[in-house]
This record gives C-alpha cells, sequence and structure tokens, in this order.
C-alpha cells in the first residue's frame, strides 16, 4: 500500500511542489520586467514620460533578466550621460555578437574574403544587422517611449513571426542618440505639466551645441554623439539597415515614409535607392491593412544631402530609412480638426493633406491624436523593417557585399585618386580632415616616395611629379561612393515649378568637405605605374601616424580641442536669448573646439547694460528674435521678450564706446538699420525666381591686406545659405573687405540668379564712435563645418 501510494501519488505531487515553488520563488532576474512595472506608467501614453534615469534604468534591468537582451554603452553624451544601445536578437546570438560583428565586417570589406565558398559561408551563417535610432530630435519624444515597449515586446514575445525575427536579425536598438535633449525635454515637460505651457517646446537648444541640426554632423563629427556612434556603426557592426524615428508638424500627413521625393543624389548606388522604396512600401502596406489613414510616401525628403542619420549609411553600401510621424504636443493629445488641415501648407509630393493620391491614398480627416497613436504607427513600421529583414536576410547580406565589391572598381568617369598636401599653412585644419575621413572608415595613404599623376581629365597622360609625405585616398575603396561624395563638388539639378520658382530642397545642396575646410587637395584621374607602385604607398593607421608627417604633436584623445589661435585676451560676449538659436549653439561649439574664452550674454543683460565686454558677437537670428524673442503667452514670463529697444540702445552705447560688434548673417539687418549704416542687402526683396540659393559653396575675393583678413587666401570658399549680400552707399564710413567672386561665383550646390550676388560685398567694417561693427553677409562658422572662413571670426575677435 505505501509503495502504491509512493509510485503513484507522492512523486508527482512532490514533482508538483517543487515546480510551484520555482515559479513562485522565481528570483527577479527571472523575470522579463514590462516598462510600466518598473516605471509605474506605460510608456507613450497620454501626459506620461520618462527621462535618461529611467530609460537606462529599464534597459539595466531587461538586460539583466532576458537573455534576448544586451546592452552596451558606446560612448558619452556632450554632457556626459551614457550613449547605450540594446542589441536585441535570440539568445544564441546574442552569447556570439562578437562572431556575427566579425562576419559583418568582413562583408564590409569584399577584400578579406578569399573565395566563393567562404563567401557563401559567411552569408548563411551571418544575420541581418539592423539600427533602429528614435528621438535624434528629443522634442520628438515619443519614439524614445517606445523604444521601451518595443524591446519589451521582443523581450518576451514567444509568436513564431517575433521567434524568427530574432533568429534571423540583430537589432541595435538607440533609445536615442541625445539623452541630454531627453532630459532637457522631460524636465520642461514635467515643469509645466497642467499649466497653459503644457507640450510647448523647450525655450533652449535641445542638444547642447546644436539643437536641431545635431542630424546634421553625420559626416563632419563635431558631436560625441555622432563621433561615438560613427565609430560604432563604421567601423564596427556596419549595418544593413539603419531606420533613424522622427516626427514632424501636426496638421500635415500623420506619417511620411519612402520611397522619397527627387533628386536624388547620384552618389547613392540605385540598389540601395530600390531597397529603400521596398521597405517604405512594406511599411505603408502593414499600416494599411491595420486600417490607419494619412500614410504618405514619396514626399516632401529626398536623398540628395549627405549629412543626415539616415542620409550618411547611403554612403556605406547601407539602406536609410527615415520616418517622420505627426506630432502631438509632446506628450500631451491634441485635435485636429478638418479646418487645421485645409489650411496646412502642402509639401513637394502632397499638395493637401486631405487630398488623396497614389503615394497618398487614404487621407486622415482629423480628429484627436495622441502619442500613442504616434508610438502604434512607429511599432508597426519597426516590426515592418524588422520581418522584411528576417526573410529576406540573405538577400541584404549579399547585396551589401556586391555594393561593396563593386566600389572597388574605378569607373571611367571617376577618379583614381584624391591629394591632400602636406604642407599646407593651416596644419591643424589638415589633421582634423584628416581624422574625419578615418573616423568614418576610409582608407588614407601617405605617399613615402615620389609618384606621377594625371590631374588633367581631359588628358590622363598628361603626368606631373608628387613628392612624398602627400596624402592619397583611392577611391577603389568599399567606401568609394562616401569619398566621392565628401571630395567632390555638388552640382545640384535645376527644379523650377510653373513660376520659374526653385523648388526649396530638404536641406543644404552643396557641402564639398575640402572647400569647406580650406583644405588643399587635388583629383588624380590616373596613377602612373600604380600597380608596380604598390610599395610607394603605406597605408595611415591612425591620425597620430598622420600628424607626424604635419609635423604637430600627437593627440591625446580623438577629436581633441585645438589650440587658441587668439594672441589678445579681450573679454568677449556671446548673445544668447531663449529663441534656441543653433547659430548661437554652433557658434559656442567652435569657441569651445579652439579654447576661446567667452560669456553668454543674456536679454536681462541688454536690457540692464551689463557689457562689459570688448567685443560682443550676434549670432544669425532675425531682428524680431532678437529684439521680441517669445511672445508672452507662449511660454513663462521669464522667457518671454528679447533685448527690447533699450537693449539696442545699450549695444549701440557699447560701440560708441570702443566696443566691437560682431555680427552674423541675418543679425545684421538690425544693426544695420537700428546703427543707420549706409549699407543695403540687395537680395532682401528678390523672389525665388529672381535668386535663390539654399546652401551651397560660393567663392570670395579677399583683401588679403586687411587685418580682418590675416592668414586667409584672395580667394577663399564660404558657405552661403539664404544669406547676404551687400551694397555700400558711403565706402568712407563702410569699408568692403571681402567680396562675391564677380563671376563663376558658384563652386559647388546650386544658385539661381548669381548676377545678383556677383561682386557684393560679403564682409564689411564700420568704425561708429570709438568703436567697430563687422559685418558678415555669409555664416563664418556654419554647423562648425566651414574651417576655412574661421580665421575671419578669430581675426575679428582681436582687440
Amino acid at each position: 500500500m505505501l509503495r502504491h501510494f509512493l509510485g503513484r501519488r507522492f512523486f508527482p505531487a512532490l514533482f508538483f511542489l517543487i515546480w510551484l515553488a520555482c515559479f513562485v520563488f522565481q528570483t527577479p532576474a527571472q523575470i522579463v520586467p514590462s516598462p510600466q512595472t518598473v516605471l509605474g506608467f506605460h510608456p507613450t501614453d497620454d501626459k506620461t514620460i520618462a527621462d535618461w534615469r529611467q530609460i537606462t534604468g529599464y534597459f539595466q534591468k531587461l538586460d539583466a533578466a532576458s537573455d534576448r537582451v544586451s546592452v552596451k554603452e558606446i560612448g558619452k553624451t556632450t554632457l556626459g550621460k551614457p550613449l547605450i544601445v540594446a542589441f536585441i536578437s535570440a539568445p544564441e546570438n546574442i552569447k556570439n555578437l562578437e562572431k556575427y560583428k566579425q562576419i559583418n565586417q568582413k562583408l564590409a570589406d569584399p577584400r578579406t574574403i578569399k573565395n566563393a565558398g567562404e563567401l557563401e559561408n559567411l552569408i548563411k551563417q551571418g544575420k541581418t544587422i539592423v539600427s533602429i535610432s528614435c528621438s535624434i530630435h528629443s522634442t520628438e519624444i515619443v519614439a524614445s517611449q517606445m523604444s521601451l515597449n518595443l524591446a519589451y515586446e521582443f523581450a518576451t514575445a514567444k509568436d513564431a513571426h517575433t521567434l524568427e525575427v530574432l533568429n534571423n536579425t540583430i537589432l541595435l536598438l538607440i533609445p536615442s542618440p541625445n539623452p541630454d535633449g531627453i532630459d532637457i525635454v522631460a524636465n520642461w515637460y514635467r515643469k509645466n505639466s497642467g499649466t497653459k505651457f503644457e507640450g510647448a517646446s523647450p525655450p533652449e537648444l535641445y542638444h547642447h551645441y546644436a539643437g536641431h541640426d545635431n542630424n546634421r554632423d553625420w559626416f563632419m563629427l563635431n558631436l560625441r554623439e555622432t563621433q561615438a556612434i560613427t565609430r560604432f556603426f563604421w567601423q564596427e557592426w556596419f549595418p544593413e539597415i539603419v531606420y533613424d524615428v522622427h516626427q514632424q508638424g501636426q496638421t500635415g500627413s500623420r506619417f511620411i515614409i519612402p520611397p522619397f521625393f527627387d533628386p536624388p543624389n547620384p552618389r547613392v548606388a540605385p540598389l540601395i535607392l530600390r531597397e529603400v522604396g521596398l521597405v517604405g512600401y512594406k511599411m505603408a502596406a502593414d499600416l494599411q491593412a491595420k486600417n490607419i489613414s494619412g500614410v504618405a510616401t514619396n514626399s516632401t525628403y529626398d536623398t540628395w544631402w549627405h549629412g543626415g542619420f539616415r542620409s550618411a549609411p547611403y554612403f556605406h553600401n547601407s539602406i536609410g530609412i527615415l520616418s517622420e510621424a505627426a506630432s502631438a504636443d509632446l506628450m500631451s493629445p491634441i485635435t485636429i480638426s478638418i479646418e487645421d488641415l485645409r489650411k496646412s501648407r502642402g509639401v513637394r509630393g502632397l499638395v493637401s493633406p486631405l487630398e488623396t493620391a497614389t503615394n497618398f491614398p487614404d487621407a486622415w480627416r482629423g480628429g484627436v491624436w495622441r502619442p500613442t497613436d504616434i508610438a502604434d504607427i512607429e511599432m508597426t513600421a519597426s516590426r515592418a523593417l524588422l520581418e522584411m529583414a528576417s526573410k529576406f536576410r540573405q538577400r541584404y547580406l549579399r547585396n551589401f557585399y556586391e555594393l561593396g565589391k563593386a566600389n572597388l572598381q574605378t569607373k571611367a568617369n571617376e577618379p583614381k585618386a584624391f591629394v591632400v598636401y602636406p604642407n599646407q599653412s593651416n596644419a591643424e585644419t589638415v589633421s582634423r580632415f584628416l581624422e574625419i575621413l578615418l573616423a568614418q572608415g576610409m582608407e588614407i595613404y601617405q605617399l613615402k616616395s615620389e609618384a606621377e599623376m594625371s590631374f588633367n581629365e581631359k588628358n590622363r597622360n598628361d603626368f606631373r611629379k608628387i613628392s612624398g609625405g602627400s596624402f592619397v585616398v583611392f577611391t577603389n575603396q568599399p567606401q568609394k561612393n562616401n569619398v566621392l561624395s565628401l571630395f567632390e563638388r555638388q552640382v545640384y539639378p535645376s527644379r523650377l515649378n510653373e513660376k520659374g520658382e526653385a523648388e526649396v530642397p530638404y536641406d543644404v545642396v552643396g557641402w564639398t568637405l575640402p572647400l569647406q575646410m580650406g583644405v588643399e587637395t587635388a583629383t588624380a584621374w590616373e596613377i602612373k605605374d600604380l600597380n608596380e607602385s604598390q610599395n610607394a604607398f603605406q597605408k595611415v593607421a591612425n591620425i597620430n601616424q598622420a600628424r607626424r608627417v604635419l609635423n604637430l604633436a600627437p593627440n591625446k584623445e580623438a577629436f581633441a580641442k585645438f589650440p587658441n589661435p587668439l594672441k589678445s585676451s579681450a573679454k568677449i560676449g556671446l548673445y544668447k536669448g531663449f529663441t534656441a538659436s543653433m547659430d548661437e549653439g554652433w557658434t559656442r561649439l567652435v569657441l569651445d573646439n579652439f579654447q576661446v574664452p567667452y560669456r553668454s550674454i543674456s536679454n536681462d543683460d541688454f536690457r540692464s547694460n551689463n557689457l562689459n565686454f570688448d567685443t560682443i558677437i550676434l549670432p544669425s537670428q532675425s531682428e524680431r528674435d532678437i529684439i521680441e524673442g517669445d511672445r508672452k503667452g507662449n511660454y513663462p514670463e521669464p522667457f518671454t521678450g528679447g533685448i527690447t529697444e533699450k537693449g539696442v540702445e545699450n549695444l549701440r552705447k557699447f560701440v560708441e564706446s570702443g566696443g566691437t560688434l560682431i555680427c552674423f548673417d541675418a543679425s545684421c539687418e538690425l544693426v544695420i538699420k537700428r546703427f543707420n549704416l549706409p549699407v543695403k542687402n540687395v537680395l532682401s526683396n528678390l523672389k525665388r525666381n529672381e535668386f535663390y540659393n539654399p546652401g551651397s559653396i560660393v567663392r570670395l575675393e579677399v583683401d588679403t591686406k586687411n587685418p580682418l583678413a590675416k592668414n586667409l587666401k584672395k580667394e577663399t570658399a564660404a558657405y552661403f545659405i539664404n544669406s547676404s549680400a551687400y551694397e555700400i552707399s558711403d565706402k568712407l564710413k563702410v569699408q568692403s573687405i571681402v567680396e562675391y567672386a564677380d563671376k563663376d561665383t558658384l563652386l559647388s550646390g546650386y544658385m539661381l540668379g548669381e548676377k545678383y550676388l556677383n561682386g557684393k560685398t560679403a564682409l564689411a567694417k564700420a568704425d561708429y564712435g570709438r568703436g567697430r561693427i563687422v559685418l558678415f553677409g555669409f555664416r563664418p562658422q556654419h554647423r562648425g563645418q566651414t574651417f576655412g572662413t574661421f580665421p575671419f571670426i578669430f581675426n575679428a575677435l582681436e582687440k
């Protein structure tokens, strides 16, 4: 009887009790926590927001609890916060991340693969590497909150579709590449929750230096965040697909995804454009299947410009996806009426958000718009992308390899290499230029001995000798398209509407890096006996190897600061209001990078005449922004108003008493008008069918004898972005220092109506009382990229 009881009843009961105990007394590490259990709210719900500490805290708990998730810190932000990436994949893949990283590194450089057999084995074993990045623009806050839900879903779901995705892909989830901004927005939103200012954007840049322009830094690498992610992407993981999740305005379409609008950049491989479109259509189809209306394709955003999070991958043989969801008021819902939509201005490819079309087949008719609506769309789009990456894993890996392989051959209309001369006077700038290229994974060689090259495209047998020490960037490398796009001069197509007006592009249209930085390079169309002279070239392993050639001391860290170029100890003030001027931020970055001491000047400082400086800088801001600032009622009282008329008068007295006032671009108009200077901006009243330059590089003619032009060349390249050109009616009072060239002014990009610019003043100086005023018609520090015109700033800052 006892034996029967033990055999039949006792052991099953014992096993049940053991199982129950294991379930009841599970350690927290065995339970995958939901965002709600950790945060106390469900991310993306109305009027909730997680700051960066909460976001990283949740991902740390997810890392500890799930064998599908591994969280790694890849660097620090500008303000010292941790920049993290969550690797999400099947447990076996997470255990072998190093293996899959090495596979992708080989596929990124076909020269490392010995034969077809090795290639097939790599493709068979490899995983599609997909990066999804959220809320680089932190006022576009929802995606950062959505990332928590997306990670939890893939960490816990057990359905066949999810398991397939996890097995075939490795997701590199970046909750935000702008953690500093996430905290700025979260703190501001909480502070104003429940007031009439709830949902307003912060009255400061949401990146310490760049604000919205933090997504304009992806070839220049001025910012710590772009440096860290660029290293992570293009030196380590080489993702086949990069998805950049954004938000747009409130009254247009609900969602914009690829295919993109014209024009395409000719240096983007046609296959990349096709794959971008394919992913976008998959997203659109999945959203339509869920009856989500208001989704647009082939609208607004193009593939011409290089420097964005999703556009830079095109030049690394990767697929870049951008989505733009309609915004709420940060994390507060809004109501959009039919009338609001009717008033909405049309955009390229979309006449009206109420008018259906092939690229917009299901218009949204208005209603309540919540953060959860945005998050649902972004979750659906993210899953659609990952399903594509999973289903067509081998195809993505093979295409990635083939694109790199094709770049190893130089076409007849392409140069063989670009030469960077070592004996230039601006050695530190040359060093930074080379460091930027190296950081993106480009290969640079140093010429050890003399070589013969032809710099004549029409006569490629016209060889001349190049001395040893020069740096050579060959085009036949996996990153050929990146090399060409940064060295070549851009020629943007003329796109005029029926009124003859130039079409407004998505961003700037010219960015040739040597021109912007003032670095002398030459285009080599042929290299004599190249195959026989391979030993003449030594690969540059790191920037300090290049700095030795340039006779510079080694840098102790990447992207180190520059020596202070000023010899004087002038007290410098930089105007900083509450309208979040990106030009002000970039000015701060340049001054900080060159270790030039300065202090920010507030609106209150101007009003109270607290202007104890030798020099004051006004960044490129409109007269209204500077004088009036943010209007009352839009922001709490301390953040409204500008310097006021009283501040203008105090500024005038500052100059009369011997101070120096430096004005960049748009701010010149205030000073010209209020100080009654005999200067006129000849472009101010021209229409877009007469003159248009949306962001291009132009040629300046410089009076090099003037102290403001010290260390500048007679012909200097400058950046022009809807900038100014001056006529001086009294040259005894105002001196023209720099003029736009009399002809052939455009160097890279596009310009309509060049005749209006030719010969006009670009930089002027006016004596005013005992002081002086320096008027820049252009932005000499544009996005921190224009090293070639930085010396103008430093010269103006000298006492």
